[in-house]
């Protein structure tokens, strides 16, 4: 590669100077624009009017108050799952986070413990995902939904189309429930209340556990607890099946394995014969797939993953999250004494 001259490198700097307010401007108009005058925001409300029955007036209305958001677009652009491991394992599988779960265990034990007889979900994973979502719900966001969603639906092409589905789905949930689709806040992608669900989410799988006639999954730690495991349930969770484990790998050919994906693919006992060793004992018919877990020793730990692993990975499609969950999950409940 040719080295820059001097002239050239001064020339890149002043045209940085340059770029940066007016990047500045660009994030400033987002922040102060109003969606409704954008022709796609207008296509979406005749949608809405056309497909559902809306108002149109009131939706006018609630657009109208909507402001859309760089810094939604800034934190989608650099989750935590984008981290190596051994830097994202620390965030979630802490002393603190572990004492926290134990005590949330104790407060909801007969609610956990009714959760797995219906849903056969146990309760290390539950508190787990509440744990790591919200900690234990005291961390439930501080977005507006319609900010979120309107922004990430009309300013973020890379996943304009999920998103303009989840507004769809967060206004049919809030005419439901009877909400103030402006009141409710949660996280920068629209993830809402202590279980952290998205609206399609919050509309298929949340369930009134405590039977008082309303799904709140901001307020009602019964219905936190019961939707999550009703969503596992629905995703295949298996009762009393492993979830993996830690591997023993004696070949230098899994590349292929690795790029299978984290759906299991292969049965252990074939993996097995691939040089692939589970170090702790799983069904010999049961398909895995093998999952590499960067480390600070720069080469990586090998797991694999059941179909119980698979299923965490449903409700974030990272296996940094699902890894994390089980870890957490276990850690709480060898301190609780299970």
């Amino acid at each position: 590669m040719p080295m820059p001259t001097l002239r050239s490198t001064l020339c890149s700097v002043l045209l940085g100077l340059c770029l940066l307010p007016f990047g500045a401007a660009l994030a400033a108009a987002l922040d102060d624009e109003i969606p409704t005058q954008r022709p796609e925001v207008q296509a979406f409300i005749d949608e809405m009017v056309s497909k559902h029955g809306f108002d149109r007036a009131e939706l006018e209305r609630e657009f109208g108050q909507v402001r859309m958001k760089q810094k939604i677009i800034d934190a989608i652009t650099r989750p935590a799952e984008s981290k190596p491991w051994f830097q994202y394992r620390p965030i979630f599988v802490t002393e603190t986070r572990i004492d926290e779960g134990v005590k949330f265990w104790n407060d909801n034990v007969a609610d956990l413990e009714r959760a797995e007889q219906v849903y056969g979900v146990p309760p290390e994973i539950v508190v787990a995902i509440i744990g790591v979502e919200t900690r234990y719900g005291r961390h439930k966001g501080g977005w507006r939904v319609m900010d979120a969603l309107s922004t990430l639906a009309f300013a973020y092409p890379k996943r304009a189309k999920f998103f303009r589905s989840e507004l769809e789905e967060y206004l049919l949930l809030a005419r439901e429930e009877g909400l103030d689709p402006l009141s409710i806040k949660g996280s920068y992608a629209g993830a809402m209340g202590k279980a952290q669900f998205i609206s399609s989410s919050y509309r298929n799988f949340a369930v009134d556990f405590d039977g008082d006639g309303k799904r709140d999954l901001w307020h009602n730690t019964a219905d936190a607890i019961g939707s999550v495991a009703n969503y596992f349930k629905r995703h295949n969770w298996q009762p009393g099946a492993p979830v993996g484990s830690y591997a023993m790998v004696g070949s230098n050919r899994i590349s292929r394995l690795l790029k299978a994906g984290i759906k299991p693919h292969t049965p252990v006992k074939e993996l097995r014969k691939q040089g692939v060793t589970a170090l702790t004992p799983l069904p010999p018919e049961a398909p895995a797939a093998l999952i590499a877990f960067d480390n600070k020793v720069g080469r990586p730990d090998y797991w694999l993953g059941l179909n119980n692993f698979y299923t965490i990975t449903r409700y974030n499609h990272s296996p940094l999250y699902a890894m994390a969950v089980y870890q957490l999950g276990e850690a709480i409940k060898a301190r609780r004494g299970e």
